[in-house]
């Protein structure tokens, strides 16, 4: 087993946050995983309503799940950061209720179902880590509904921040206080339903509280316990601790 896959495969260590792997269990998901293709952004992976064919690992870039109304309007309901999968139990339903597609360039593999199946009957620490994954998506969908329920424009977006902050940190993408953002405000304004207007006007807010400072596509957060007060940010929901890069 090389070290290296530790540092170098985002599903390793993601799953490996969840559950103390083993080097077998690692060399297995790193040949699973070797051979990603890259996809352009803007790009869907799944379809709202196509059949299930595997599962998709996202291994660099950012993917999400979203929703159209017929109006053409857009709702993010999930983002799939480096590391993440989709419904690793989706083969149980005969159509796909939402669509995946890509936010920026990506890596990406597909896994087949027999793979996926193997998976879940055959080595059981990849089993476990990914149940506890699916637990964790779901937690953080609920924390995602208090959000655009509960919070306040600026609320919201600081809460997001500190939220994409942990998850990266745990895939080594992160360090204490930076990481890129391959977001545009318009996917900002569809994740937490605000107007690209109240997006703006909370990123401006943020920077003139010296909270933050965007350069480019990286996201530097300057006063990481005055964004966390801001947005209430509480991270137990995602069940992790992070591994600074």
């Amino acid at each position: 087993m090389n070290a290296h896959l530790d540092l170098s495969n985002t599903l390793i260590r993601k799953l490996d946050a969840f559950v103390s792997l083993s080097d077998d269990d690692k060399a297995h998901l790193a040949q699973l995983t070797a051979r990603p293709r890259l996809v352009e952004a803007r790009t869907d992976l799944v379809r709202e309503g196509d059949v299930p064919d595997g599962v998709v690992v996202i291994l660099e870039g950012f993917a999400c799940r979203y929703k159209i109304r017929e109006s053409g309007a857009r709702h993010i309901t999930a983002y799939l950061l480096p590391g993440d999968l989709g419904d690793v139990d989706v083969g149980l339903l005969p159509r796909m209720d939402h669509a995946i597609g890509t936010l920026s360039p990506c890596r990406v593999v597909r896994l087949d179902p027999a793979a996926v199946e193997d998976l879940l009957q055959n080595h059981p620490r990849i089993a476990r880590a990914l149940r506890i994954g699916t637990l964790v998506d779901e937690a953080t969908l609920r924390e995602w509904l208090v959000n655009v329920g509960c919070r306040s424009a600026l609320e919201r977006i600081a809460h997001l921040m500190c939220e994409l902050l942990l998850r990266l940190q745990v895939v080594g993408l992160a360090s204490a206080n930076r990481y890129a953002l391959a977001l545009t405000q318009l996917d900002l304004a569809d994740t937490t339903g605000l107007s690209n207007v109240h997006v703006n006007r909370s990123l401006q807010e943020l920077r003139r509280r010296g909270l933050i400072v965007q350069k480019s596509r990286t996201l530097e957060i300057l006063d990481l316990p005055g964004l966390k007060a801001v947005a209430e940010f509480k991270p137990g929901y995602l069940h992790i601790e992070p591994r600074a890069a």
